[in-house]
């Protein structure tokens, strides 16, 4: 019970911090969401916790990205993939659906590399043990 406070606590202050930072009142943004004052006003004291509607809405008014709030509420995993998950993220032309695939499959691309590198590099070496090679041979390679 305490982890579910904890993250409407956490939520309510990256609201208000966002808020803050794009000089909006408290009265603006719930306007711009479509919230009510004082709905708003208890998400960021930590009093409620925001459905991820509701999120949505509220990333809306602040003009950031409804993903960030979805993290910062714990309920999507930090995102991964970089500059290549954030371009796919970003694209406006993509439907979420779309997106998600794209991640997923990129994702399964990067975790199977990930797991063959082991492999790989045990292969190397066995190759390498098992063929030894002359000097001459070496300092050509090298060159």
């Amino acid at each position: 019970m305490e982890k579910v406070a904890d993250i409407a606590s956490d939520i309510g202050e990256y609201i208000r911090l966002q808020r803050s930072n794009a000089k909006i009142s408290l009265r603006q943004l719930s306007k711009l969401a479509g919230v009510s004052n004082p709905y708003l006003s208890q998400i960021e004291r930590g009093v409620r916790k925001p459905s991820a509607e509701i999120l949505q809405q509220i990333a809306k008014g602040l003009r950031i990205s409804a993903e960030a709030l979805y993290v910062q509420a714990g309920i999507l995993d930090l995102p991964t993939g970089g500059p290549v998950g954030n371009a796919i993220r970003a694209d406006t032309e993509l439907t979420e659906r779309q997106k998600q695939v794209l991640l997923d499959v990129y994702e399964s691309f990067r975790r199977e590399n990930a797991a063959a590198k082991p492999e790989q590099a045990a292969q190397a070496k066995n190759e390498d043990a098992a063929s030894p090679k002359t000097e001459a041979a070496e300092s050509k390679e090298s060159a």
